[in-house]
């Protein structure tokens, strides 16, 4: 039975003060969660305190806790590190200072605590509250403070946030900070990689994670890595001479450079550090490469946050606030984080507890343990390194006899190539002959089909576009000529990575499978398109990086103006009827309005628009920003809203217009993107395969049940097969679209951050989970 919508205008903060702190290591996107909780709570009618220097400014006191206002989180959404301070406090753990620390919070009525760190500054969080009652107690015995304040403030609630570029807490799939990280470490990695081409080098990178090696796993994924070298795995005993043998296999194949990535807290199985320099050494001495280290440091930690931690943080600011002002006294400390696409609360000491028995797996060398606690993603993230990067002997090869074909349909998006490297060496490693496909559906059609090796896709994950070529033409013109091919290539499988017209080629060939024979074999689609109008998945690669490009144009577009006079931006989308880029770019970027076709809108709405940012430019705020995705109306067109803003706002502020067009489309992958594309397509070849063995019967393949023509989504908390016949009831082919789309959800938290009055379906919200303590063997979730 559906969940009932239940909104959060029955939650009131009339008579509460929040407090918001960073503490320990500053991490991208930590301003975009301390925005949100300041407006969130401000929205609430709630009293917002910045308590500056996380628990040190606790301690002590004074102009460190001010009140802040609207205005005082504008133009902080782009901006690296922490504006509020974070500092590391010895005071905080002594009892003296944490009573001091309850009295200054006494002083400013604050009772809410919304701490946003690592798991040190939440544990500490959590003590504070748990010896809150007894610290009142000695205040009022002191006499510093009075019985009724006591009595007023007699509970302290708290929910956290998790600040960290190691991604290093368990509980949560993603910390704030961490995607962002793994942008500074890519872009290093695209760089290295043009100079170690140009001269034959080895490259050893040591990036940050002292107890947790989720940035050197998920770069070396993105990146394609030779090695990489994490805590929670160690290599196996002789990895020096496994090493050497791999790197100088790889040279003898006319590679031209070798990247080595090493966490700063990698071990042996004797819990003996392996450094950088050792690993220089040692392909020096041994292999005699010409062989360099970069040492990456705080570079990690700069620069400002990528699309996806300032969305993920902006939604659990959001949440936190709505944590806070449904705690009672006998709620636990919590603490807000993701799981799949999902936003969730988990018991704080649980997730702490967790991450903390991943170390004392590592200490006690239960290395498999430790890999398992991390959780699945971190598992899936490290199977499928080791699938992609060792290419075993053909004689360790099964030998399935099958031939699969690889092919992109539909606009190029940035992660086709690494989706198809994945594809490509699973399916080599599973047995499979490969065979790749160039320009979609017609370039089958006319036999541009040859097989595709190990060596051929090296290198593929960073580039953008689509190098196997892709065309929008769907299958229907060509069916004869497809089954043709399909039978002179003896073709058992095929994977199909594009967007809309993707699921559309494979609606046409399950339908005419009843006419061609040849049709009736397993069939998959990885959805790629930046528009992220695919049914049957929240995300779709190449969605990532159009929103980053939008982003860091809006970024720049907005800094333009700055110094000048008052100016309001109008920015036109891509996405076709899909606002999906216009309205999470608006949330990314700090828009005022998002304008896109499954909301519609008429000129009241225009015009209380313009009226909401003149009243919003007479005070402090001197830009303003409104995108439109480019079908959203016909009537109501860009220069249509241009021009009605410029007339509207004369004499408060002028206009410009930016049409952003195919630049969105191009760039290098995201490593979002990157990682995803290469687990997505790895599990469509995985099931690919099942799908070949269940189907074999008398020497032929003969697939034509629903289930056996898939397409591979992401759902809420899990990647699921699900049938293209099903989804047609699903799907609006007029506007091509789903008729169900989650982020409209998302959509009143962007009004809600640019001071317009809405309701906020909070129906997922306000569930406290447990933390699930992953097993062996447990299924993979990305």
């Amino acid at each position: 039975m559906a969940q009932p919508q239940k909104f959060f205008e029955n939650l009131s903060g009339a008579g509460k003060a929040i407090g918001v702190l960073t503490s320990g290591g500053d991490a991208q996107g930590m301003n975009a969660a301390v925005r949100a909780v300041v407006r969130m709570g401000i929205y609430v009618e709630a009293k917002v305190y910045f308590v500056h220097e996380g628990y040190q400014g606790m301690v002590d006191g004074g102009d460190n806790i001010i009140e802040v206002s609207w205005e005082s989180v504008s133009s902080i959404l782009q901006v690296g590190g922490t504006v509020i301070g974070s500092a590391r406090c010895k005071a905080f753990r002594s009892r003296e200072g944490r009573l001091q620390a309850a009295y200054n919070l006494i002083q400013k009525g604050i009772t809410n605590l919304c701490v946003i760190g690592g798991d040190g500054s939440l544990t500490g969080a959590n003590l504070f509250r748990e010896e809150w009652s007894g610290l009142l107690e000695e205040l009022v015995k002191n006499g510093k403070i009075a019985p009724a304040a006591a009595k007023e403030h007699s509970h302290l609630n708290i929910v956290g946030m998790v600040g960290s570029i190691d991604n290093d807490f368990c509980g949560t799939d993603m910390t704030i900070g961490t995607d962002s990280a793994l942008h500074r470490i890519i872009e290093v990695v695209d760089a290295i990689m043009t100079t170690a081409q140009s001269h034959q080098r080895t490259f050893v990178l040591e990036v940050m994670g002292r107890h947790c090696g989720y940035l050197a796993l998920v770069s070396a994924l993105a990146c394609g890595a030779d090695w990489v070298f994490i805590p929670e795995s160690p290599p196996e005993e002789d990895w020096e001479n496994n090493m050497c043998v791999k790197l100088s296999e790889n040279r003898a194949r006319k590679k031209r450079l070798n990247i080595i990535i090493v966490s700063e807290g990698a071990i042996d199985r004797q819990n003996n550090p392996i450094t950088s320099e050792k690993i220089k050494d040692l392909v020096v001495s041994r292999l005699g490469f010409d062989t360099r280290v970069t040492i990456l440091g705080h570079v990690q930690r700069g620069g400002t946050p990528s699309a996806f931690d300032r969305i993920l943080a902006s939604r659990m600011g959001v949440e936190c606030v709505l944590a806070l002002l449904e705690a009672t006294a006998e709620t636990p400390a919590c603490v807000v984080s993701l799981c799949g696409n999902q936003a969730v609360r988990l018991p704080l000491m649980e997730c702490v507890q967790m991450t903390q028995e991943v170390q004392k797996a590592m200490d006690e060398r239960r290395f498999e343990d430790a890999v398992r606690l991390r959780g699945r993603s971190f598992e899936n993230n490290l199977n499928t390194y080791k699938l992609l990067s060792h290419k075993k002997n053909i004689s360790e090869l099964p030998k399935s006899n099958f031939n699969v074909a690889v092919l992109n349909v539909g606009a190029p998006a940035a992660g086709m190539n690494g989706a198809v490297r994945s594809a490509v060496r699973v399916g080599i490693t599973e047995g499979h002959k490969m065979f790749a496909v160039n320009d979609g559906f017609e370039g089958f059609a006319k036999g541009q089909i040859k097989e595709i090796r190990w060596g051929d896709v090296g290198g593929w994950t960073g580039q953008g576009g689509s190098i196997l070529g892709t065309k929008r033409t769907l299958p229907a013109k060509y069916f004869d000529q497809i089954a043709e091919q399909i039978r002179a290539n003896s073709i058992n499988a095929l994977l199909v990575i594009g967007g809309f017209e993707a699921f559309e080629s494979m609606l046409q060939l399950a339908e005419a499978r009843g006419t061609y024979e040849e049709f009736c074999i397993p069939m998959c689609v990885v959805p790629a398109t930046i528009s992220n109008n695919v049914p049957g998945t929240d995300l779709s690669l190449g969605a990532d990086t159009a929103l980053n490009a939008i982003m860091e144009t809006c970024d720049r577009i907005k800094q333009s103006a700055s110094g000048t006079k008052r100016r309001v931006f109008i920015i036109e989308t891509m996405g076709g009827y899909c606002g999906y880029l216009s309205n999470m770019g608006g949330l990314a970027a700090g828009a005022d309005a998002a304008y896109i076709f499954e909301e519609q809108f008429d000129i009241r709405e225009l015009q209380a628009n313009v009226e909401h940012l003149t009243e919003k430019m007479k005070t402090s705020i001197q830009r303003g920003l409104v995108l439109r995705n480019e079908n959203s109306n016909e009537n109501y067109t860009t220069d249509f809203i241009y021009q009605l803003y410029s007339e509207e706002g004369k004499g408060v502020f002028d206009c410009r217009k930016n049409v952003l067009g195919h630049m969105q489309q191009g760039g290098a992958p995201s490593p979002f993107d990157r990682n995803f594309g290469t687990k997505i397509s790895a599990k469509a070849v995985q099931w690919i395969s099942r799908k070949l063995k269940e189907t074999y019967r008398k020497g032929r393949i003969f697939a034509n049940t629903d289930d056996s023509v898939c397409l591979l989504g992401m759902r809420r908390r899990a990647l699921v097969f699900q049938p293209v016949m099903q989804l047609r009831d699903e799907t609006d082919f007029k506007h091509r679209i789903p008729k169900e789309q989650w982020w409209l959800k998302l959509r009143p938290l962007m009004k809600i951050l640019a001071k317009y009055k809405t309701s906020y379906d909070i129906s997922d919200a306000g569930q406290l989970e447990h933390v699930r303590v992953p097993r062996p063997k447990e299924s993979e979730a990305i």
